[in-house]
């Protein structure tokens, strides 16, 4: 973990990788809670017979439930102390190039790509890239847009 005593020393990391998360399980319970929430019950995602014989050998996260663990993940590679508050400002690009499979591990590593002074406080465009344990591609990169303030 990445700890930053100011906005203007995380602001001096732009340009650097900051770290990598843990390897976290990505669980059926959790991929079938997901689609309870969003209503997206595809059988690629909640039908681990059907998607035995399907594209993937098994069934698959959603890409969205990738992206929603990226706070978990995240708050594991950095912290910057003494913020009011950060907020989730949205994203510039997001991709989701391989598949989760259920019961694999994934991890986050983030860069700092830039900052910029705001009149709110911070904005941080940072590149997030999900990668799963064992698999060379990537399953989601996301420019993510954060705003700090101090």
């Amino acid at each position: 973990m990445r700890t930053f005593t100011s906005l203007a020393d995380f602001a001096a990391a732009a340009g650097e990788h900051l770290g990598d998360s843990d390897w976290h399980e990505v669980t059926q319970a959790q991929v079938s809670a997901f689609a309870d929430a969003t209503g997206d019950h595809q059988w690629i995602h909640v039908d681990p017979q059907r998607a035995a014989s399907g594209p993937f050998g098994k069934t698959i996260a959603h890409g969205y439930l990738t992206l929603a663990m990226l706070p978990v993940l995240v708050s594991e590679i950095y912290r910057i102390e003494n913020l009011t508050m950060a907020v989730n400002y949205g994203l510039d690009r997001l991709r989701f190039p391989s598949p989760v499979p259920t019961g694999s591990r994934i991890r986050a590593g983030a860069t700092l790509r830039e900052v910029k002074e705001t009149s709110l406080g911070l904005l941080a465009y940072s590149r997030v890239t999900v990668q799963v344990e064992g698999h060379e591609k990537a399953a989601c990169v996301a420019d993510t847009v954060t705003l700090f303030v101090s």
